[in-house]
């Protein structure tokens, strides 16, 4: 028995793919102090285990113990290992692999809160301009991405998904969809801006709470305090303004519940959508962003019809050449969003990338005085800055200490390698 062992020590192991570390400690750890505070992140870290493939076929043993396509074990070859590649090879590259994804994954999602700002702006428009009612729209883009359809069967996999996990995609198809439809009828009693910065809000707060409870992901304190000063700049944004608080006019009670409905539906949207982010978090592994694309399309095209019935809002279609090309932008604004967010939940937690989603309120609010001049009250303007600053500040700390950590985990694993435990 080791002395340290002996003299009430503890020995703490950290298996790594191709290492396994200990590690001695003189007292007992606080809860969640293990000592290993460069640990890659989950989502670095899973991007290196899906280029190990000892784990990777391991993985695939335990939760895949039948093939769902075959083309999967025909294009899977295992590959030999002990090649000669050291450790720090492999940490060097594993940190490259891992910062040039997060890379991606955040300017993908930037890049789609820009095109939910476009399309918060196109929405505005086309009911203006255009009178086309906005439940129309979501049916309108919904039929179009069907043709969505096309990325499953071309991989050989079935557009509903695989079998065990059909009822689970579907449920997020509609969660999917109802959002959307809560959130598009919602502009029909409150303004556009009103009920987009509600949805993001109610959004972002709730998917924080439903994937700790549904999925146990927690939020690290920096993030969840850098998510907290965003959410905070939302409700600055939604302080009604003074011809809004007027108290000497009276209120027409039929206005005020309007309202009231109105915000009630921005609110349930934020829970649907929230639910539907935390669900395909769950599936990521299982649904490629396709399919989700497609059983968001399909269960749109069923939603859709039942809320503008139930609303009863009249069909619209577009009768001109400008009105056309408005909509097709929109569908491409919307499939832009969609697979920027959606790609980036298979890395991300879904607070975050709800979180990183609030630009839309800044962009759409660019957009507006660009297209419909109109100065913003002081408390939006404060409101965008702190949402703009607290997105800058999320993708600073997610992608500039990485190179650091990189290299404190490649010399610590250095360092383990010339020490006689192995």
């Amino acid at each position: 028995q080791d002395p340290r062992e002996r003299h009430g020590s503890k020995k703490r192991v950290k298996i790594h793919p191709h290492t396994v570390t200990a590690k001695y400690a003189t007292h007992t750890p606080y809860p969640g102090d293990d000592g290993y505070d460069d640990a890659p992140s989950f989502e670095d870290f899973g991007s290196f285990l899906e280029e190990t493939s000892d784990r990777k076929q391991l993985t695939e043993s335990k939760k895949w113990p039948l093939t769902l396509f075959g083309s999967r074990d025909k294009d899977t070859a295992p590959k030999p290992q002990g090649s000669g590649k050291g450790v720090g090879e492999q940490l060097a590259s594993f940190g490259e692999a891992s910062v040039s994804a997060s890379r991606l994954t955040w300017v993908g999602l930037l890049g789609a809160a820009l095109a939910h700002g476009c399309l918060i702006v196109l929405t505005r428009l086309a009911s203006e301009r255009f009178s086309l009612g906005p439940l129309f729209l979501v049916l309108v883009r919904s039929i179009v991405q069907l043709l969505s359809v096309a990325v499953p069967l071309h991989r050989g996999e079935s557009p509903f998904g695989p079998e065990g996990y059909r009822l689970r995609l579907l449920c997020y198809g509609i969660a999917y969809s109802l959002s959307l439809c809560c959130a598009y009828s919602s502009l029909t009693f409150v303004s556009a801006g009103n009920a987009t910065t509600m949805w993001r809000l109610a959004t972002t707060a709730l998917s924080a709470t439903l994937a700790f409870l549904l999925l146990e992901e927690r939020l690290g304190l920096a993030d969840g305090i850098t998510i907290a000063a965003g959410l905070c700049g939302l409700g600055l944004v939604l302080l009604p303004t003074a011809d809004e608080t007027n108290v000497d006019s009276p209120t027409d009670p039929v206005v005020f519940w309007r309202s009231a409905f109105g915000w009630s539906l921005s609110a349930l949207a934020g829970l649907w959508m929230a639910l539907a982010l935390v669900g395909y978090r769950s599936l990521k592994e299982r649904v490629g962003v396709g399919t989700a694309l497609f059983t968001v399309s399909w269960t749109g095209c069923l939603l859709a019809p039942a809320s503008l019935a139930l609303l009863q809002e009249g069909w619209s279609w577009p009768v001109s050449a400008p009105a056309w090309g408005l909509v097709l932008g929109l569908v491409a604004c919307s499939v832009a969003a969609f697979l920027g967010m959606t790609h980036a939940l298979t890395r991300l937690h879904p607070a975050l990338v709800s979180a990183s989603q609030s630009l839309e309120v800044s962009v759409a609010m660019l957009l507006h005085l660009a297209v419909l001049p109109a100065a913003p009250t002081a408390p939006e303007v404060v409101g965008n800055v702190m949402v703009v600053l607290s997105v800058g500040w999320l993708v600073a700390m997610k992608l500039l200490p990485s190179r650091g950590g990189g290299r404190r985990q490649r010399e610590e694993y250095e360092e383990i390698l010339d020490s006689p435990i192995k």
